[in-house]
């Protein structure tokens, strides 16, 4: 194992400690926890935002935290959802009196203990409601999972979440949006090469020097398929018409599209997917309102990329455009 740490046991704790030091004006740390919250939390009036999972997959979530997006995230350690008590703090710290939205990725640890700590919220007198991203569409009931997994489309429910937090909407109408956007986003992805967590010092799985496997999860969860290496343009198609079959886009549809990268992928060749969906799509005569492409929602160093559609109405447009200001995503 190969990698530029001090121990293994501390990786999680140096790096949210690192991660506070670059951006002290826009981030703080919660005393002795793993969750990073806004400067200015908590925003009196405000729907508070709250997400996170295991670390590895960075920028999610503390790259998230800002204005027009998540007002906390918690780091669990390295694939492991936080526990119920770092949840809780985080909901704690950003609660500013109008209730706390707390976004979900659909793995059986995060489900719980998110859904433990919003009950010690709730004891607290803090009203809490949850949505659950599930928007993998290449396999339900794997190795981490109950149903569909959250991959990277979580982002796309941060920003529509957040964008209408900052309108002054209550609880209920920030929930029923993340939904919306929930009900309309499809992701599935692909690895070229494993991942490795710093505390087993070896790759999650194996892979052939000439394979890839397609439908992987986010922490190298098996897919669908494990093939020979194919052309880009081949892993496209595969991986789009999953996504497009489970949306089912009439002509004229409006949407966002995400092509990530899981941490090892040049952008080179998240630019050459790109080339191929937007070909497709614009073949289908669906309109492709914005593109983001880089790393959102990564696995350690793992080599692949997955790719998001979020069809989008005029609410969700609007939404989508409004102004955010956080580390990784800006509008």
């Amino acid at each position: 194992m190969k990698k530029l740490i001090n121990h293994p046991e501390d990786v999680v704790k140096e790096m949210v400690e690192g991660f506070i030091a670059a951006y002290p004006k826009r981030l703080k740390q919660v005393p002795d926890t793993s969750v990073i919250v806004r400067a200015d939390a908590p925003v009196q009036g405000k729907v508070g935002i709250v997400s996170g999972g295991g670390s590895g997959h960075e920028p999610a979530h503390g790259g998230f935290v800002g204005p027009g997006m998540l007002d906390g995230a918690v780091a669990g350690e390295v694939f492991t959802s936080p526990t119920p008590d770092q949840v809780y703090e985080a909901i704690k710290a950003v609660d500013g009196g109008r209730g706390v939205l707390l976004v979900i990725k659909n793995y059986t640890g995060d489900v719980m203990n998110f859904e433990m700590a919003a009950e010690l919220a709730e004891a607290d007198g803090i009203q809490v409601a949850k949505v659950v991203v599930n928007d993998d569409v290449a396999v339900e009931n794997s190795t981490y999972t109950v149903g569909k997994r959250g991959i990277a489309g979580t982002i796309f429910v941060h920003k529509i979440a957040g964008a209408m937090a900052e309108t002054g909407a209550s609880l209920e109408e920030v929930t029923a949006v993340a939904n919306k956007a929930i009900e309309n986003l499809c992701s599935m992805g692909m690895a070229l090469s494993p991942s490795t967590v710093p505390a087993a010092g070896k790759p999650g799985f194996t892979i052939g020097e000439n394979e890839m496997e397609i439908g992987t999860g986010i922490h190298g969860e098996p897919g669908i398929e494990r093939t020979e290496i194919k052309s880009a343009d081949e892993v496209t198609d595969t991986l789009l018409s999953k996504v497009l079959n489970h949306l089912q886009l009439a002509p004229n549809s409006k949407v966002a599209l995400m092509i990530n990268g899981l941490g090892a992928t040049p952008l080179m060749e998240l630019y050459i997917v790109n080339r191929r969906v937007a070909k497709i799509l614009h073949e289908k005569e669906i309109e492709v309102h914005e593109t983001f492409i880089g790393e959102y929602m990564t696995s350690i160093e793992m080599a692949g990329c997955s790719i998001t559609i979020l069809r989008l109405d005029d609410q969700l447009t609007e939404l989508l455009d409004a102004k955010a200001d956080t580390v990784a995503f800006k509008k």
